[in-house]
């Protein structure tokens, strides 16, 4: 049987461990995510130069206005899929890592609620007579303390549905309207 300052004192410790490995896990994953942005973002840089290099070629090389308007015209609708194509695809990085960093967090969170719970059954096994208020006290007050996080983790969730259907039905729209554009432009 040990001695509850030594429990406290073991408690901590694993805390601390469990603290500093949820931050190297957390932060591993935000560097994953980070490449991940990064190379997104390099090769759509990339892509524009290219395409903007081609394109300034074609309409300096045109031979009147109404050439000009035309190649114009012929150019909007790629560029307006590249932009749909970077949109969808931010989307999905964003939304992988919120997931994987929600998971982690959790996990995190789980363990150290039963960690906490199995001390303070612990504890309070050997708690001197006449502690019962006060054992009863902090029970009231971890289940409070779990339920408030069970909330604003559902707030969330719900939150963060709500902005990626926002953000799909965005990119839907604009998919849309670019397709009712492509035909007038390719027509001219």
């Amino acid at each position: 049987m040990f001695s509850v300052p030594e429990q406290l004192s073991n408690a901590t410790k694993a805390n601390l461990d469990a603290q500093l490995a949820l931050f190297s896990n957390l932060s591993g994953k935000t560097i994953e995510n980070l490449e991940k942005l990064m190379e997104l973002n390099l090769n759509a840089i990339k892509g524009s130069f290219e395409s903007s290099a081609a394109t300034t070629k074609q309409l300096l090389a045109a031979k009147d206005p109404q050439e000009f308007f035309t190649l114009s015209s012929a150019h909007a609708q790629p560029r307006a899929e590249n932009l749909l194509d970077y949109s969808r695809h931010l989307t999905s990085i964003a939304s992988a890592a919120q997931a994987e960093l929600t998971h982690a967090a959790e996990v995190q969170i789980t363990e150290n609620n039963r960690k906490f719970q199995a001390l303070f059954d612990e504890v309070s096994k050997n708690a001197p007579a006449g502690s019962e208020q006060f054992v009863s006290f902090f029970k009231t007050a971890f289940a409070n303390m779990n339920s408030g996080y069970e909330q604003l983790s559902k707030t969330t969730k719900q939150a963060v549905e709500a902005i990626e259907a926002n953000m799909n039905n965005t990119v839907a729209q604009i998919s849309q309207a670019t397709e009712k554009v492509s035909p007038r432009t390719a027509k001219k």
